[in-house]
């Protein structure tokens, strides 16, 4: 497993198909309420049948509803601290491209990054909002031949 510097890996936990369904069911509730309320509160039961309730901000809420989720359909999860930099072969592997077209990017101005000395180094917010204008970008192409297919009787 790789990892970015300075960051410790998380991995879960082997999933049950009931604990799979454990996930989905907790998701549900907690977004529910979040959609019909304010609800910045959980209650826990413990292994000895305790009840404490817990505050917690609702942003943090909708986090754990979100992660919940992921888990219960098997995506890969990682989290990363916004201020995170990433070197250009890290910043490779998170587009899923190679250093060169990373570096050729930063050069060409469409991808933020700063020297550190010799080397370098891409935020993770910027990271991030280019693979977002990269996949917009990439849906647009692909409507552009669905729709040149359309026109030119190529449905299929």
């Amino acid at each position: 497993m790789r990892t970015l510097q300075n960051a410790r890996p998380v991995l879960p936990p082997p999933m049950s198909s009931k604990d799979i369904e454990m996930a989905r069911v907790a998701q549900r509730c907690i977004m529910e309420a979040l959609d019909h309320s304010r609800a910045a509160a959980i209650t826990l039961t413990t292994d000895t049948g305790e009840r404490p309730t817990v505050d917690v901000p609702p942003a943090a809420l909708k986090l754990i509803g979100q992660l919940l989720g992921a888990l219960s359909e098997g995506r890969p999860i990682a989290l990363v601290p916004s201020s995170q930099e990433l070197s250009t072969v890290e910043a490779a592997h998170f587009l899923n491209v190679s250093r060169p077209f990373v570096v050729k990017e930063i050069e060409a101005g469409r991808l933020p990054h700063r020297m550190v000395g010799s080397h370098r180094r891409v935020a993770f917010e910027d990271l991030i909002a280019y693979a977002r204008k990269m996949r917009e970008r990439q849906e647009s192409a692909l409507e552009r031949l669905a729709e040149n297919a359309r026109e030119l009787g190529l449905e299929y």
